[in-house]
């Protein structure tokens, strides 16, 4: 595949001013040459020149980035082209290229070479993904991090100790009969001790990072007729779902995305809690009970007066504070009084959503776990070492050693990642 020279649009499909075509192989110089009449421009130097296809016809008038390698993001001989945004440009100079040899890139492809020419590691190039399609500041600097190596260098830590670990335990099977100080071996389990506690620390996160990602589940429950559409359309800012004072109008799960405390946060608006013997609402309240059940946050909400107490993860929500006075309606206990109508109490409401969003996804220190991959391979080494501190015999301690530090390598990508690269890449888009 790297002997491909390939080619894609950077700067996305939506019509603009300016589009940049990116290329990266090893024809990528003499297709740019081509292109430009016979020269290159100087390295990493912008030039004006006019692109001509292979019959002579003026293609466009565009700004050239000529990028050799190794010092290019891909490791390849690259090129940028500024093109103007028009339809027919871009198909004009997409043709000429192909006419030239080259292909268009896979989704990931740029990445995915960038990976395999050691110009990142796999933690990297997934950073690259996530700050591509980061949708808040939260996301954003989590991304950065990870993008900056922090995490990488926490597991490479990790196994070159593990790897003097190794070094020990090789000593100790190696030379049996030597009268190696008993030192060593209190060292060495010592020394595993700690990795391994380390790694156990690293997972016990809560699931920070991946949460951070992907985004939280906030489900709005309650009894029919509590507010909990009006709320959800107050808190989006935006006509969601249907508001009615017909009990049982919400039937099913609506969704939708906003931000609070800079983390992504998915609001769901279920069915009114209670008994029925309608069959398709008695659906939507057992779905309503489901959705509670695997939220993050749930917002129970309660007419101003009710009595009620909040369970484990909930915020208790007293709804209609416009329909009388405060003194009118006493509050059940830790309940926040609102009017989701009037917009009475919605700052305080969106202020206690967004600390919980954020104490959930905070982390201080390393960078935290952002995929289920990581988590697996990491549990995995933690297994190993385990197993290794219990082992009876040096040689399957020095086995369990080395299986703990694979597990470490599939993360960075240094070993054994050739069944996951496609899952990897394919979820970027063409041009990264």
């Amino acid at each position: 595949m790297l002997d491909d020279t390939i080619f894609a649009l950077a700067s996305g499909s939506a019509r603009a001013a300016i589009a940049v075509m990116r290329l990266s192989g090893p024809s990528a110089g003499p297709a740019v040459a081509a292109l430009c009449g016979g020269s290159l421009p100087v390295p990493r130097v912008a030039a004006l020149r006019r692109l001509r296809d292979a019959a002579g016809a003026v293609l466009d008038q565009a700004l050239v980035l000529w990028l050799p390698g190794p010092g290019s993001y891909t490791g390849e001989d690259s090129a940028e082209l500024h093109l103007h945004g028009g339809r027919a440009v871009i198909d004009g100079v997409a043709e000429a290229l192909v006419g030239l040899g080259l292909r268009p890139a896979e989704p990931g492809e740029f990445t995915r070479r960038a990976f395999l020419n050691g110009r990142m590691d796999l933690l990297e190039a997934e950073a690259v993904h996530d700050l591509v399609s980061a949708e808040t500041e939260a996301q954003r600097r989590q991304a950065l991090r990870q993008l900056d190596g922090a995490l990488g260098a926490l597991y490479q830590d990790w196994a070159d100790r593990l790897r003097g670990v190794l070094a020990y335990q090789e000593a100790l099977i190696d030379f049996p009969d030597e009268d190696l100080p008993p030192e060593v071996e209190d060292q060495l389990l010592a020394s595993l001790r700690a990795v391994r506690g380390e790694i156990r620390a690293h997972l016990d996160d809560a699931g920070r990072g991946e949460k951070l990602r992907e985004g939280l589940f906030f489900a709005i429950t309650g009894a029919p007729n509590v507010g909990k559409s009006t709320l959800i359309n107050a808190l989006a800012e935006r006509e969601v779902a249907i508001v009615s004072a017909v009990p049982g109008t919400t039937r099913d799960a609506l969704e939708t995305r906003v931000v609070l405390g800079g983390v992504p946060v998915t609001l769901v608006d279920t069915a009114g809690l209670r008994e029925t013997t309608d069959f398709i609402e008695a659906e939507g309240v057992r779905r309503a009970r489901a959705r509670a059940e695997d939220a993050d946050l749930v917002l129970l909400v309660v007419e101003a007066g009710t009595e009620a107490v909040a369970a484990r993860k909930q915020v208790l929500v007293a709804n209609k504070a416009d329909l009388g006075r405060p003194g009118e309606q006493p509050l059940p206990e830790g309940a926040l009084r609102i009017s989701a109508k009037t917009g009475e109490g919605m700052a305080a409401l969106r202020d206690t959503l967004a600390s919980a969003a954020r104490r959930m996804t905070e982390s201080s220190g390393p960078p935290p776990l952002t995929r289920a991959r990581h988590r697996a391979a990491l549990l995995a080494a933690a297994g190993h070492l385990a197993d290794a501190e219990r082992a009876d015999l040096p040689e399957l301690r020095g086995e369990d050693l080395r299986l703990a530090m694979r597990e470490l390598g599939r993360i960075t990508g240094h070993v054994g990642v050739e069944d996951i690269l496609d899952t990897v890449f394919s979820r970027f888009c063409i041009g990264k």
